[in-house]
């Protein structure tokens, strides 16, 4: 009789963890939880059997299996680093909230010399080239922006050629 209440419980339990909905991470994680919402740039969700809710980006989920209906959702695609020439896949973020559960790597930064040959406008995207580049020598797959600054030489304000220096700054983060 024992042994039938055992087996009993075990098929109860089993099915308890069954309908737990799993979220694949692309760091190679899966987490078991239930789903409470997604929300624009997070999927928040409870650990089985605890109430706290957690957190994480949705750049950093590739796909959530939902328990209860076995409904595959993919959530975001995974974005590969892996040298300096995959800069241009190297995200701008503009939501702190869009970097839970990513890891944060450290301080970039991408600047324009003082005196160039480029309107404001290429300064700017040449900095956000080269912010972009450093954050892939470091092998981050997104950027938080923190500054953006243009110092320019021109005592009356103008932004003609080559008075324009652009400086960008933030934080990246990898999976």
């Amino acid at each position: 009789m024992k042994t039938f209440f055992l087996a009993l419980g075990l098929c109860i339990s089993s099915l308890a963890f069954s309908q737990a909905d799993k979220i694949y991470l692309h760091n190679g994680k899966t987490v078991e939880g239930s789903v409470v919402r997604n929300t624009e740039f997070t999927v928040i969700y409870k650990y089985v059997n605890e109430d706290a809710e957690q957190t994480v980006s949705k750049y950093a989920v590739d796909k959530i299996v939902y328990g209860k209906s076995g409904r595959t959702e993919t959530v975001s695609p995974k974005i590969l680093i892996n040298s300096e020439d995959d800069w241009a896949n190297v995200m701008i973020l503009e939501d702190n909230t869009a970097s839970a559960g990513l890891t944060k790597v450290g301080e970039i930064r991408g600047k324009t010399s003082l005196i160039n040959y480029r309107t404001a406008a290429g300064s700017d995207k040449k900095a956000e080239e080269k912010l972009k580049k450093e954050a892939a020598k470091q092998g981050c797959q997104f950027v938080i922006m923190t500054s953006d600054k243009d110092a320019g030489l021109q005592a009356n304000g103008s932004r003609s050629w080559g008075g324009v220096q652009s400086i960008k700054k933030g934080i990246g983060y990898k999976y």
